[in-house]
């Protein structure tokens, strides 16, 4: 039974106390202005440059996007909004040759993100990268060396390390609230629709398909790629557990301490809309095993939305005192009955399961980024480090999935022992375009 010491105890403990999205951005601080380029405007990058632009003494001043058709929007939009209307490009090099931004935040397709990031590190800029880190495991270990070469801030985009609900709970956690915490039980449910049977075409005109592609190997177009489509397709997407899984499992490992697992076990299909050209499964259910019978799960729904707990995703928590359920709008405490003890909702809400994903974690996320680059905060929400552990859980379900194998891993790199599995920890790359550190 959880006691009102052991709850307040831990909430205490937690990393901070959340604010509303409109008290933080009415903070005064020092004239100390920093500059934002958002790089990718169409998904979530709507969100980048909606919390950015709520925060004190910074200015989305810059806008990067290869479609000119979708950039000449976004900063229409954000104009009508009463924002000094953003400068615009569509290649970023170009941007990263001067000193006209501050911070440059990622927001691409997956198979972008790595190399934007490297390249703007190497710039001189910090960075707020969009999960997945990248397109395969080898991506995140070239992020992390770049940073540590070049010092910059990097944080990756898994908002809900700076939910003060969450960080609650952890506290509450590690305080021992429900005992020994032995599995952690997360799931994602939509009701995503068929992409049907595309065709090899010529690009738009507004397009600029060359440099779309990056850093992958050149081939056509297709009708039903972009612009969220390709999520779907190995070439440059990563499916849902890297669409998605990474938050709850971030969530789980962070708040049963646990880093890579043993052993990994993947069990996907492809359920719904079979005739399309979605090259990846629809429903997976991926286990994380860890020593002492620890484990970590994550059910994956793309294309059926049915609820648990009332929630379209979260991360059940199951201890040797009690029980947990949490998600990015706040959490609730069981004992070992089921009988409900607390419940704490965020004063503000966030998108759960939508493409675009805002809400506050975005502006408290993005101004921890701001606060720790103004040495006002000590530490990143979610430094490149921990971002890399969580990205590879997910890379190395699909990864298990794609061998149809159990990897056995080594727990200090998250590496397989399988040659077939390690001939997927990094992909190809158009030539001039690669990745490295």
């Amino acid at each position: 039974m959880l006691d009102r010491r052991t709850v307040m105890k831990g909430a205490g403990a937690a990393m901070g106390v959340a604010m509303s999205a409109r008290s933080y951005a009415q903070i005064k601080g020092a004239n100390d202005r920093l500059r934002v380029a958002i790089v990718g405007v169409n998904g979530r990058g709507q969100a980048h440059m909606s919390a950015f632009s709520k925060l004190p003494n910074v200015a989305v001043t810059h806008f990067v996007d290869v479609d000119s058709q979708i950039l000449a929007k976004r900063a229409a939009e954000f104009a009508a909004k009463g924002h000094p209307a953003p400068r615009t490009g569509h290649d970023y090099r170009r941007l990263l040759d001067g000193k006209a931004v501050d911070i440059v935040t990622v927001a691409t397709p997956d198979h972008w993100h790595a190399k934007v990031a490297i390249d703007a590190m190497d710039a001189g800029h910090h960075v707020y990268c969009e999960k997945p880190i990248g397109i395969a495991p080898a991506e995140g270990e070239a992020l992390i060396a770049v940073q540590k070469r070049t010092g910059r801030k990097l944080q990756v985009g898994n908002q809900q390390r700076s939910s003060a609900e969450t960080q609650q709970l952890v506290a509450l956690v590690k305080a021992g609230a429900l005992g020994d915490v032995y599995e952690a039980q997360t799931w994602y449910a939509n009701n995503r629709v068929s992409i049907g049977r595309g065709h090899e075409m010529a690009p738009p005109a507004h397009l600029d398909w060359d440099l779309w592609q990056g850093p992958r190997p050149r081939g056509p177009y297709r009708s039903n790629l972009v612009p969220y489509n390709w999520h779907w397709f190995w070439k440059y997407g990563t499916g849902e557990t890297c669409n998605n899984a990474m938050h709850e499992l971030d969530v789980a490992r962070w708040a049963m301490g646990l880093e890579f697992p043993e052993k990994v076990v993947a069990r996907g299909s492809r359920q719904f809309f079979r005739g399309d050209d979605w090259e990846m499964y629809d429903t997976l259910a991926l286990d994380l095993a860890y020593p002492d019978g620890r484990t970590i799960r994550w059910d994956g729904n793309s294309c059926n939305g049915m609820l648990r707990y009332g929630r379209g995703r979260g991360v059940l928590l199951l201890g040797t005192k009690g029980s947990a359920v949490v998600d990015r709008n706040g959490y609730e405490l069981f004992d070992l009955a089921g009988k409900s003890l607390r419940e704490v909702k965020a004063p503000a809400t966030s998108e759960t399961t939508g493409t675009v994903g805002e809400g506050a974690l975005d502006v408290y996320h993005a101004g921890n980024l701001v606060d720790v680059i103004r040495g006002r905060a000590p530490a990143l929400a979610s430094p490149i480090r921990e971002g890399h552990i969580s990205t590879t859980l997910c890379h190395l379900g699909n990864i298990a999935y794609r061998t149809n194998s159990v990897l056995t891993l080594d727990p200090a790199t998250g590496k397989p022992s399988s040659t077939e599995a390690m001939k997927l920890w990094s992909v190809d790359y158009e030539p001039g375009w690669e990745v490295k550190a």
